[in-house]
């Protein structure tokens, strides 16, 4: 954003009766003598030399703007890049200084649409932090493009300065072409949200062990390198992994006792074990094609994995506990489910042979993985281990979310008992058109006491 944007904002803010822009611009133009705001302004040209804090004048009356608190100020600005914070000390005399003591860091490129190199941010960015005032930090928000290897040292030291400032939430992403890795460690009293993006995580040998985040209660990866072999978090209550990959033949333990919701999107590699989480609430869990785990020898529905002559990929290797459940054991506590797996992945049906009982699950969404087996054997079984289940979706050869065809229905209990929740009130079914396959699970509900209204 440039001047000519913060005039539009002042015309605006003097609009909603906030500010004079007559006396805005008479406190801009006294302001040009101020070392503070000189020192601002070589910050885009080269070092400044530090200058001692001088107390700002008093605030005129019709500057409404500036009778507003630091911490509402501080606000407003924790919405712009750093290089437009600077900017502002031109603005008036109640800006002055504000800069330096925000409470937000925004590491991009002017227009946050637009991903800018290192090299654009680097010089501006190191005296920026020299100049700025070590207060504590709610946010940093670190995004780049393209890097050399000369540029990690600097970009890892943000990284570091953000931590020493006691950062709460951290969002970390890159964009190029290369992925840029995190060895560093990340060691914080104060840090409960972490978002990383195209980032390479640590060796095999090693654990992200969130042991030292201790408050660390949301974390995202998304197109990350993870190499770990543990994903380890006593107060992680969010975790969402997509589109991440692992250039191992290990599977990731996921040890999170206190997670509430798990979203596990487009892994490539094995699938993550996932370890008992007590506490969750909702799982979302897509497995596309794309993992490891699928099998060889997969025709119409069915696994080789199910049966004692399997395929390479299919035979359970000894030390990643697939002889156990890998997905369905760790998320059995939940309230809401989503699975939705592709039609050559084995893990849940290999799951389903130690299958748990979903004791708390109320809502249920499947796809037609579930139900092309030739007797729809899966579906039966995490129905039969669903107990209170109120609510059943199935979405059939159709990705949505506008599905031509929608399908009503509901447990009748006036017919004889049945193995699946009674409780079940609501039951949708749908698809892009009803075919052999459509009809062949209606008549399987039904035979389930199940009614549909046509």
């Amino acid at each position: 954003m440039d001047l000519m944007a913060y005039g539009a904002l002042l015309v605006q803010l003097n609009t909603l009766g906030m500010i004079d822009v007559t006396r805005a611009r008479q406190l801009r133009q006294a302001s040009t003598g101020d070392p503070s705001a000189s020192a601002a302004t070589q910050l885009f040209d080269g070092m400044p030399r530090r200058k001692k804090r001088q107390s700002a004048p008093p605030v005129s009356v019709a500057d409404r703007i500036g009778t507003l608190p630091d911490s509402l100020l501080h606000h407003v600005l924790s919405f712009l890049p750093v290089q437009a914070v600077v900017r502002t000390c031109v603005l008036a005399r109640r800006w002055r200084h504000l800069w330096r003591s925000t409470t937000s860091l925004r590491i991009v490129g002017l227009d946050d649409n637009y991903y800018v190199d290192v090299e654009e941010l680097r010089k501006f960015v190191d005296h920026f932090l020299i100049l700025r005032e070590r207060t504590d930090l709610d946010l940093v928000e670190i995004k780049f493009n393209e890097f050399c290897e000369e540029d990690q040292p600097y970009v890892k030291t943000w990284v570091r300065f953000a931590l020493m400032c006691k950062v709460r939430r951290l969002t970390f992403h890159v964009r190029g072409s290369q992925y840029l890795y995190l060895d560093l460690p990340l060691v914080s009293r104060h840090l409960r949200t972490l978002d990383l993006d195209g980032v390479g995580l640590p060796l095999p040998e090693t654990f992200l062990d969130f042991g030292s985040c201790p408050v660390l209660e949301d974390l995202k990866i998304s197109h990350c390198i993870i190499n770990a072999c543990r994903i380890l978090s006593h107060s992680l209550k969010h975790l969402s992994i997509y589109c991440c990959h692992n250039e191992f033949n290990c599977r990731i333990h996921v040890s999170t006792p206190c997670l509430v919701s798990l979203k596990l999107d487009h892994f490539t590699g094995r699938t993550p074990l996932l370890e008992n989480m007590a506490l969750l609430e909702s799982a979302d869990v897509y497995l596309s094609d794309y993992c490891k785990d699928v099998c060889l020898n997969y025709d119409s529905g069915v696994l080789c994995g199910s049966n004692n002559n399997a395929c390479q990929n299919c035979v359970p290797i000894e030390d990643d506990c697939s002889r156990e459940c890998v997905l369905l054991g760790g998320i059995s506590n939940a309230k809401y489910l989503k699975l939705l797996p592709g039609s050559k992945t084995f893990v849940f049906t290999r799951d389903l042979k130690h299958c748990p009982t979903f004791i708390k699950l109320k809502t249920l969404l499947l796809n037609e993985y579930w139900c092309e087996a030739p007797d729809l054997d899966p579906l039966a079984c995490i129905l039969k281990n669903s107990p209170v289940l109120e609510k059943l979706t199935l979405q059939l050869f159709s990705e949505g979310p506008n599905h031509k065809v929608e399908i009503k229905g509901r447990y009748s209990s006036m017919e004889r008992p049945s193995a699946i929740s009674e409780h079940l009130n609501i039951v949708e079914v749908k698809c892009s058109v009803v075919d052999e396959r459509i009809l062949k699970v209606l008549k399987f509900l039904s035979a389930l006491n199940i009614c549909f209204i046509f």
